[in-house]
C-alpha cells in the first residue's frame, strides 16, 4: 500500500469518525436543548468573536444567506481538521485522538458560555467527542491491520488475510458513515425546524387591535411593474441577526422583565401582554448594513403594545437615558430612552406581523419595533428583558464592536426599475423606486440622467411618515449608454447626501445609480 493510499484512507477515517461524533451530539442536543448543538454553539461563538469587518463582508457578500455561508465554512474547516486527525492517528498515534479532544473542548466551551446556558449543555459536545474518538481509534486500528497485512501479502503472498482485513476496514468505515448520515441529518432537521414553537405559534389567535392601523390611502401603490410592493410579505422580509439557529420559545413560558433604573420593576407574561389594548401600525424597518441600493429593508403591518406605556408602568429613575433590550440568545441593543417614551412615535412591543403571530425567524413570540432607528439599536427579536440604564454604564452588542450608539435612519432612496445593465428600447421609460425617512417623512424625490438637471418624480400617497413611499418618473429615453441617479428630501428639508459613506459605523450614504443602454 502506497503512502498516498494510506493518507487517503486515514483522512477518510477521520472525516467519518467526526461525522459520527457530530451526529451523536446533534441527537443528544435534541433532548438537552437545541442551542447546545456543538455546530450551532461554535458558529455562534465565531459570530461573537469575528471582527466587524468580517461581519460586514459576510452580510454584503451573502446578505440573508450569511448564516448558511458561516455554517458551510465551519463544516469545511471541521472536515479538514478531521482528515488531518485521521492521518495523525495512523502515523503518530495518539495525536489524532488529541486533535478530536481539542475540537470537543472548543465546542464544550462554546456551548457552556452561551446566554442562558446550563452545565448540561456540555453533554452533547463531550459525548460527541468521545464517540468520535472511539470510532477513530477503531477504524484506524482496522486500517493499521489492513496496512500490515498488505505488507505481509507483498512479502508472502497471503491474499486471503489481506482480503479479510480490507473487508473489516470497509465495513467499519461504511457503517460509520451511513449511521452518521442517517442520525445526523435527521437530528439536525428536527433541531432546526423548531417543531414545538411552530405548533404553539400556529395555535395562537391574535386579538383585534384596540387601535387599528389607518387605512392605506388611495394612490399609495403605483402600478409600475418591478417596483417594490408597498407591504413586504413575511416570507420576503429581510432577516439579519446574530442567531445562527432560530430560538425555539414556548409562548406560554415567555415573559418580559423590566429591570434596572426603575422605581417599579415588573415582569409580564405573553397572555398578559395579549390582554392589553394593542396597537396596529405600518412601519418600515431598516438594517444598518443596507448598502445604497440594497434590499435589507422591509415594510410590514405590526401589532403590539406601545413601549412608552411599558416604561410608564416601570417609572424610570432620574438619570436613566438608555434601554438595554436583551434577546433570549444573548443579543443586546441600546435604544435611547427618550425615543421610546415619545407618545407620538409608534414604538411597539410587537406580537404580530402582517395579520399573523410573528414568524419564528422574526422574533416569535415578542420583539421590538421602533420606527426611525436602525435595527441594531432597536429591533431586538425574541426579547426577554428591558433594562433601564445609561450609555455611560452599559454597552450593547454592536456598539461594543465599534458601531454608533444611537443609529437614526438616514434619508434615502432606491431605484427599483429599470435594473442595472438592461438594454431598453428608446422612448418613454418609467423610472421608479422607493424612498424613506422614518418618523420624518419624504417630501420629494428627484431623478437626474447623466449628471444633468434634477427632475422631480411623482410621489405616491404615503401611508405615514414611518413607512417608505413609492415614486416614479416618466423618462423620454434616447439611444445610448446612460446613468440614472436618484435622491430624496425629507420633510425637515434634509436632502439625501451624495457623498459616499460605508455602512459602518452608522449607515451608508450616497445616491443610488443605475447604468443601462438604450437601443
Amino acid at each position: 500500500m502506497t503512502l498516498k493510499t494510506k493518507l487517503f484512507w486515514s483522512a477518510l477515517a477521520g472525516v467519518a469518525s467526526a461525522a459520527a461524533g457530530l451526529a451523536i451530539a446533534e441527537a443528544i442536543a435534541l433532548v438537552i436543548a437545541p442551542a447546545s448543538s456543538p455546530l450551532i454553539a461554535v458558529g455562534s461563538l465565531v459570530i461573537d468573536l469575528a471582527p466587524t469587518w468580517a461581519k460586514d463582508f459576510a452580510i454584503a457578500a451573502f446578505g440573508t444567506n450569511d448564516k448558511i455561508f458561516l455554517l458551510t465554512l465551519i463544516v469545511v474547516l471541521l472536515t479538514a481538521l478531521a482528515a488531518g486527525a485521521g492521518a495523525l492517528q495512523l502515523f503518530t498515534a495518539p495525536w489524532g485522538l488529541v486533535t478530536f479532544g481539542v475540537i470537543g473542548g472548543i465546542a464544550t466551551i462554546a456551548a457552556t458560555t452561551r446566554e442562558q446556558s446550563l452545565a448540561s449543555w456540555a453533554i452533547p459536545s463531550v459525548v460527541g467527542m468521545l464517540g468520535a474518538a472511539l470510532m477513530l481509534y477503531r477504524i484506524v486500528t482496522k486500517l493499521g491491520v489492513w496496512t500490515a497485512t498488505a505488507q505481509t501479502v507483498a512479502a508472502k503472498g497471503d491474499q486471503r488475510a489481506s482480503g479479510v482485513s480490507r473487508r473489516d476496514f470497509f465495513v467499519y468505515i461504511a457503517s460509520t458513515a451511513v449511521g452518521a448520515a442517517v442520525i445526523g441529518i435527521g437530528a439536525r432537521t428536527v433541531n432546526a425546524t423548531t417543531i414545538a414553537a411552530a405548533a404553539v405559534r400556529k395555535a395562537i389567535k391574535l386579538p383585534t387591535p384596540a387601535l387599528a392601523a389607518p387605512a392605506i390611502p388611495d394612490g399609495a401603490a403605483l402600478d409600475v411593474p418591478g417596483i417594490t410592493p408597498l407591504i413586504t410579505p413575511n416570507a420576503d422580509f429581510y432577516r439579519i441577526d446574530t442567531a445562527l439557529q432560530v430560538p425555539s420559545i414556548d409562548a406560554s413560558d415567555w415573559s418580559l422583565r423590566v429591570t434596572g433604573m426603575v422605581e417599579e420593576p415588573f415582569e409580564i407574561t405573553f397572555d398578559e401582554l395579549l390582554a392589553l389594548p394593542l396597537t396596529e401600525r405600518n412601519i418600515t424597518l431598516m438594517c444598518v448594513s443596507n448598502e445604497i441600493g440594497g434590499d435589507l429593508t422591509g415594510n410590514a403591518t405590526w401589532l403590539g403594545y406601545p413601549l412608552h406605556k411599558i416604561l410608564e408602568r416601570a417609572k424610570p429613575q432620574s438619570g436613566a437615558n438608555m434601554v438595554l433590550s436583551r434577546s433570549i440568545d444573548g443579543f443586546t441593543a441600546g435604544t435611547p430612552l427618550d425615543v421610546l417614551q415619545e407618545t407620538d412615535r409608534d414604538c411597539l412591543l410587537a406580537v404580530g406581523m402582517n395579520g399573523e403571530p410573528l414568524p419564528l425567524e422574526h422574533g416569535f413570540p415578542v420583539r421590538m419595533v421602533v420606527p426611525g432607528l436602525y435595527g441594531y439599536v432597536s429591533a431586538t427579536k425574541w426579547v426577554v428583558e428591558l433594562e433601564l440604564t445609561t450609555y455611560e454604564r452599559s454597552r450593547a452588542y454592536w456598539t461594543d464592536r465599534g458601531w454608533s450608539a444611537k443609529g437614526p435612519v438616514k434619508t434615502c432612496s432606491r431605484i427599483d426599475v429599470p435594473t442595472a445593465r438592461q438594454t431598453l428600447d428608446s422612448g418613454t421609460i418609467v423610472i421608479a423606486g422607493i424612498a424613506w425617512a422614518q418618523h420624518t417623512g419624504i417630501e420629494a424625490v428627484e431623478v437626474r440622467i447623466d449628471g444633468g438637471e434634477w427632475m422631480p418624480a411623482r410621489l405616491a400617497a404615503p401611508i405615514s411618515d414611518d413607512t417608505w413611499v413609492q415614486w416614479a418618473l416618466d423618462w423620454d429615453a434616447s439611444s445610448g449608454a446612460h446613468v440614472i441617479e436618484a435622491r430624496a428630501t425629507d420633510k425637515d428639508g434634509t436632502v439625501q447626501s451624495g457623498q459616499f459613506a460605508p455602512v459602518a459605523p452608522n449607515g451608508a450614504e450616497g445616491w443610488d445609480s443605475v447604468r443601462l443602454d438604450v437601443a
